[in-house]
């Protein structure tokens, strides 16, 4: 309570953990296991591991954790970065290869290439197709201007040296003309792409919906980015320290679709007298009057 206004508050006000019923705890707990964790932990184990009653509950936890990994600000990538798109969803038989639009999102990938060898961070967006229109804006999100950008050959990112970046086409037709793997061209994002879909069909067995793949591309990312940190503690002290600096996330700005509650069945009203009323009156001599 303040001293001058009186007025009551929490300590958990304005932050990811604003007006929850959980415990501090459990959300503890809930975060040492999410930090921590390799491959992370899904929705159904962590219900498990702390014995929560609702499912919703944990399903919620994390998405309030995922939703704060992304820090405002964050630096762009530098240097020599490799970009490319995949596409990331269920086999769909029936399409053809390359960019073919079907059920899966496409997403894009960005990774630094350190020098002699290494990856450095990584980037990963959904992208509503593979025009100009929606890769340019993600390498310029993501890449501070001149970078070195390494692509393949398609038209979707020609025009990047317009945007200030030093960009080198790969072509995979030159390469197969070689005799060279194609696949060896970008193998940043190739390594990348696959790590994600493992990750994905492993610890949430690829049961992730389209509208909340953004938030598990981020903690894909904030994991990968993380990956030689030699204290798992320091991990979960950064996300502590996001989630405290975050601003409250409601579970209705969690959920995709809002479901009406079904209403019970009304009953017809009748107005007048009761149908036992109005029935005609049975024929019964015995009850007429005598003459």
């Amino acid at each position: 309570m303040c001293c001058g206004c009186g007025d009551r508050t929490s300590v958990t006000a304005g932050t990811v953990f604003d007006r929850t019923r959980t415990p501090l705890t459990v959300w503890f707990t809930a975060c040492w296991l999410f930090a921590t964790g390799k491959d992370g932990i899904s929705a159904l184990s962590l219900k498990r591991t702390l014995e929560i009653g609702s499912y919703q509950t944990a399903w919620a936890i994390l998405h309030r954790l995922r939703s704060v990994l992304v820090r405002p600000n964050r630096e762009r990538l530098a240097g020599m970065v490799e970009v490319d798109e995949t596409y990331i969803g269920g086999l769909e038989s029936g399409l053809p290869g390359g960019r073919a639009r079907g059920k899966k999102v496409l997403v894009g990938i960005a990774v630094e290439i350190l020098e002699p060898r290494g990856y450095g961070r990584c980037r990963m967006q959904p992208l509503a197709d593979a025009s100009a229109a929606s890769l340019h804006p993600f390498v310029k999100e993501h890449i501070e201007p001149g970078a070195k950008v390494i692509t393949d050959a398609w038209q979707g990112y020609s025009g990047l040296e317009k945007l200030g970046y030093t960009h080198e086409r790969r072509s995979q037709r030159a390469a197969r003309a070689r005799g060279e793997d194609p696949g060896e061209l970008l193998p940043a994002v190739h390594r990348i792409a696959s790590l994600a879909k493992r990750w994905l069909l492993g610890t949430h067995q690829g049961s992730v919906d389209d509208a909340h793949l953004p938030s598990y591309l981020n903690e894909f990312t904030f994991r990968f980015n993380r990956r030689r940190s030699r204290s798992r503690g320091m991990v979960f002290y950064r996300v502590l320290q996001l989630a405290v600096a975050h601003d409250p996330v409601r579970y209705q700005d969690l959920i995709v679709t809002q479901r009406p509650r079904a209403k019970p069945p009304v009953a017809p009203r009748t107005h007048g007298r009761p149908p036992s009323l109005e029935r005609q009156a049975a024929d019964r001599p015995w009850r007429a009057a005598s003459g």
